[in-house]
């Protein structure tokens, strides 16, 4: 294992305290009359770090605390949830970091849940019963929470015991007014030995959008330019792989597809496979020169390419106007779909 990858799993204590919240959260089953819309702030007296929780089950399928960290895991929920349902791509929700308390089936554990349940001396029985916890992180696939993460998600999942009741009784507790960027928040105040936790109304703005700095090949742009413009038309997509890269004990990387089709013929133009290496945004800095490498290694600049993510229309935006072609957006990628659902239901007869 990597050492700046070493997993700090929390304490018996910890882990204790944790199964014990979550425990009382089921029994309480606030999803009765609280939906998934109706957030509330946590503040960690720990980190400062600001948590929101989210409740899902009122659909009767599936029962979990949400806690979106930070403001980009607040806008990152909103976002998702406004997205035009054509266009949405529902694993994005892993891209937004969050801690999640759930109630599963036992099947739907990892033996490292089964033993610590065990080691702990809990029992549970039936459908939706077993807690789970989990961390998620853009680029990656859920993984098992920290001691940081599992003493930040118990203060969430107290405070769901706290503010759910009360929601309850007069849901206009959550109303900012016209403030949409103000939320309740629940902050830990020191009063002699002891926290008291109280409400405070926050505004939490939107985070700065992130800068992308591209990386480009600029030999190989060179030589690209030196090619005509042809009649060709392209589709490209970039999505994620239902599958898991990394070292056995490591947080599992998601793997990511940049590729693009012929619109005509159907035919791969090329494809790459793609994954975090620093961050999400570093991963996405490189989709253009990977673009140019496909166009240089087909010997072709495209009249048009299109392409449906907002993402990649404004990553690949500068190298439309410096190579001369059209961008298009659309929702429909024909081909682009076609292999990648061959691609899908190959791994899942066991490829990769």
């Amino acid at each position: 294992m990597k050492k700046n990858n070493v997993f700090n799993a929390p304490s018996t204590d910890e882990a204790h305290q944790l199964y014990s919240a979550a425990v009382r959260v089921k029994e309480l089953a606030p999803w009765k009359w609280m939906d998934e819309s109706e957030l509330f702030g946590v503040q960690s007296p720990e980190t400062g770090e600001l948590g929101f929780v989210s409740i899902m089950g009122m659909a009767g399928e599936h029962f979990a605390v949400a806690v979106y960290q930070g403001a980009e895991g607040l806008y990152g929920i909103l976002d998702f949830a406004s997205s035009d349902p054509a266009t949405l791509q529902p694993d994005g929700l892993l891209d937004i970091p969050q801690l999640q308390a759930s109630f599963e089936d036992r099947d739907l554990l990892d033996k490292q849940d089964r033993d610590l349940i065990k080691k702990l001396g809990l029992k549970f029985r039936g459908a939706g019963a077993w807690p789970k916890f989990r961390s998620y992180r853009a680029g990656y696939m859920p993984w098992f929470v920290t001691a940081e993460e599992a003493r930040f998600l118990t203060h969430a999942l107290r405070q769901t015991l706290e503010v759910a009741p009360r929601v309850k009784d007069d849901p206009d507790i959550l109303d900012a007014g016209e403030d949409e960027e103000s939320y309740l928040m629940r902050v830990a105040v020191e009063r002699g030995d002891s926290l008291v936790w109280e409400d405070q109304l926050m505004r939490v703005p939107p985070p700065e959008p992130a800068a992308i700095k591209v990386l480009m090949d600029t030999t190989v742009l060179a030589q690209l330019r030196q090619l005509p413009l042809t009649p060709l038309k392209l589709e490209a997509d970039f999505f994620s792989l239902p599958t898991a890269i990394g070292e056995k004990g490591e947080r599992p990387s998601r793997p990511y597809m940049l590729m693009l089709a012929e619109g005509r013929s159907g035919m791969i133009v090329g494809f790459e496979m793609m994954h975090v290496e620093a961050s999400l945004h570093e991963m996405y800095a490189r989709i253009p020169r990977k673009v140019v490498g496909m166009l240089a290694q087909a010997g072709v600049i495209p009249a048009e390419i299109e392409a449906r993510s907002e993402l990649l229309l404004g990553l690949l935006e500068p190298l439309a106007t410096t190579l001369n072609f059209k961008l298009i957006e659309t929702d429909d990628l024909p081909n682009i779909d076609a292999a990648r659902d061959s691609m899908f239901n190959w791994m899942a007869g066991g490829g990769f």
